[in-house]
């Protein structure tokens, strides 16, 4: 499609410009808008479905709403492509989730519409609470604030306790359900139950919401009056639906269920209660992946599906008929899955990714062994901890930037107590596209402090499985696994598993001149580099993959010392508190008089990008490894 096939989506260069567009004539922005999102995510892969969903839901709100004075706060920052689209930012959206162009997510410091940054799951409600209590503290009455929460961000505690607060402290906030039942993968849970059995009440809801404008219109809805509507509303609702509302019940008004794709009664909607004073919700019934039948057909599968045909829906396979190494991932499931069989006191649990951290595989086979527990980290957690209690050899595989949120659960709930959980934190060290809140470079760091943990990351897919292996009998506390997100490097991976020595790496080459330590999947391009250096000088240089951070291979550690002046550590991590900084500390502790020179992720959050353009900006490619080591030197 050529820009002139689109009559009003290139006049919409900011809300100002949508706001001009007759209220009968929005549906027409909308499907333009739509379009524009499928013919760019199949050119510039990345977060569809999330975003077609919402799409007259991000028309209505703009058209209501006066941002950027008004604040609109998205939670699960994918769905926000449509916001990007109408805020200035449609001629750039080509460069979206690209190395030094648009981010995939909401942030601030891209534009002033981008009222919050988001990344992670089920903040809204808390980060527009505050903003809404900030803005009445500053006598700015009139400015309006919304939280849009959906894909299944509603499972997550965290936005529990900011709906506890909303009905507690004074303020206008406006929260919007953006309800799909559906995050990456359908979601699980009361709550979801919960929606379903309010969505289906349409009698009370119908009667209620034409109550609510009738005493509107009258002048007779006040806040004193508040209380006693909502408490003759739950009287109503328990008499025709046999259960209260929960939303009502802490004293937030409640509106709908409302179709979500209705884009001129989402307007009327919006516009009726957005001056009532108050804490609110609007609940809005849409479908993932809307107008576009291929991502109405299969959620999951067109969540981020890659580049694809628009006319066809047929995606673009790239990958040759020659046998690739597998995704670190799949390796996972397939290995979890071989484990399961042999051991039935193996039990699986993930939030809310099943698909992305394929133990789909193994809930194909075993369902009642995996626990999918909705976008609840903290919670996975301490599950995975009272399953460990009572014997059980619980497998929690969390996204590693996602492990962050359940950090005092790891100390408390599992290390603390010593128990036998292995955590396997997928997507560690640099994820690409999805940018600083995605990115899993702080586990080592944050992981390496707290006592009686286990910590490892295999170079490769036959280590990660090794390591798996070795896991499932480790009864001296919590284990932890980190791997990469993509493709390794090794086809014929299904090898008999074999018992890791815990604390013990391997020299992968011998050298005279200079060592390198490398952890993990850097083991890769630490080697080439190596290569390349002694072919162009002549130098020898010595390599270890030291395998496991904690307990560290001292034995290892003393013959390098004992042997080397100048040393490299490498690590896809901070190198602040990580890796390199265990070595470091090592060397000073025994008094070995070393140069050291440490490889990693200095002081920064990492921007988005494809990780090749990422490793070599951070100098942790091949060229940039190589470039160090002459360097050191000299």
């Amino acid at each position: 499609m050529t820009k002139d096939s689109y009559k009003y989506l290139y006049n919409i260069d900011s809300p100002i410009d949508l706001k001009a567009v007759p209220q009968n004539e929005l549906s027409n922005v909308c499907d333009e808008l739509r379009r524009f999102i499928i013919e760019e995510v199949s050119k510039n892969p990345g977060h569809l479905g999330s975003s077609l969903g919402v799409v007259e839901l991000t028309v209505a709100l703009h058209y209501v709403f006066n941002t950027p004075y008004d604040r609109i706060v998205w939670d699960v920052g994918h769905q926000a492509y449509g916001h990007k689209i109408l805020t200035g930012r449609r001629d750039q959206f080509h460069t979206n989730r690209q190395f030094k162009g648009l981010c995939g997510f909401p942030t601030s410091k891209e534009s002033e519409y981008d009222a919050f940054g988001v990344g992670h799951s089920s903040t809204s409600i808390s980060a527009a609470l505050g903003m809404s209590v900030a803005s009445l503290m500053k006598n700015e009455p009139n400015r309006q604030v919304v939280a849009v929460i959906g894909d299944g961000a509603m499972t997550g505690g965290l936005a529990f306790e900011g709906l506890n607060n909303t009905s507690m402290d004074k303020n206008n906030l406006l929260i919007i359900l953006n309800d799909n039942q559906m995050a990456i993968d359908p979601i699980h849970g009361g709550f979801t139950q919960y929606l379903i059995d309010i969505t289906t009440s349409r009698t009370y809801n119908r009667l209620r919401f034409r109550a609510y404008n009738i005493l509107k219109d009258l002048g007779l809805i006040s806040d004193r009056g508040k209380n006693r509507i909502i408490s003759f509303n739950n009287t109503v609702k328990a008499a025709l639906s046999k259960q209260h509302n929960i939303f009502e019940g802490l004293n937030i008004r409640y509106f709908g269920p409302v179709d979500g794709h209705d884009v001129e009664n989402l307007v009327k909607i919006l516009s009726d209660i957005k001056d009532f004073k108050g804490p609110k919700v609007l609940h809005c019934i849409t479908k993932k992946g809307k107008g576009y039948e291929p991502a109405e057909s299969s959620e999951t599968g067109w969540h981020a599906p890659g580049k694809f045909c628009v006319e066809t829906g047929e995606k673009d396979d790239s990958s040759s008929v020659v046998p690739t190494p597998p995704l670190f991932q799949d390796v996972f499931g397939e290995t979890l899955l071989e484990l399961a069989k042999q051991n039935d006191k193996i039990v699986a649990i993930t939030p809310a990714m099943p698909s992305g951290c394929s133990m789909t595989i193994m809930q194909n086979k075993f369902p009642n062994r995996v626990f999918d527990v909705g976008i609840a980290e903290a919670h996975a957690v301490t599950f995975s901890a009272g399953l460990a209690k009572e014997g059980m050899i619980p497998f929690c595989n969390i996204y590693s930037s996602f492990m962050q949120r359940a950090y005092d659960n790891v100390i408390h709930d599992v290390a603390l107590q010593e128990l036998p959980v292995i955590f396997c934190l997928d997507r560690a060290g640099i994820v690409g596209s999805d940018g600083a809140t995605h990115h899993g470079i702080f586990d080592l760091a944050y992981m390496r402090c707290i006592p009686n943990m286990t910590i490892a990351a295999p170079r490769n897919e036959i280590e990660l499985r090794n390591l798996m292996f070795t896991a499932q009998n480790f009864k001296q506390g919590p284990f932890v696994i980190r791997y990469p997100r993509g493709k390794g490097t090794i086809v014929d991976w299904r090898q008999p598993m074999q018992t890791v020595i815990i604390g013990k790496g391997e020299c992968l080459k011998n050298g005279e001149d200079m060592a390198v330590i490398t952890i993990g999947t850097m083991a890769e391009s630490a080697s080439k580099a190596i290569e390349k250096i002694e072919k162009e000088s002549n130098i020898s240089i010595a390599h270890y993959d030291i395998r496991f951070l904690k307990p560290l291979d001292t034995e290892l550690l003393h013959e390098v010392g004992k042997k080397f002046r100048k040393i490299v550590t490498v690590e896809d991590g901070v190198i602040n508190g990580g890796f390199g900084s265990a070595v470091l500390e090592f060397m000073a502790e025994n008094n070995y008089m070393v140069n050291i020179k440490r490889l990693g992720i200095r002081d920064t959050f990492v921007e988005h990008g494809t990780p090749e353009e990422l490793y070599a900006m951070l100098g942790l490619d091949e060229k940039g490894i190589a470039g160090s080591l002459k360097e050191l030197i000299g």
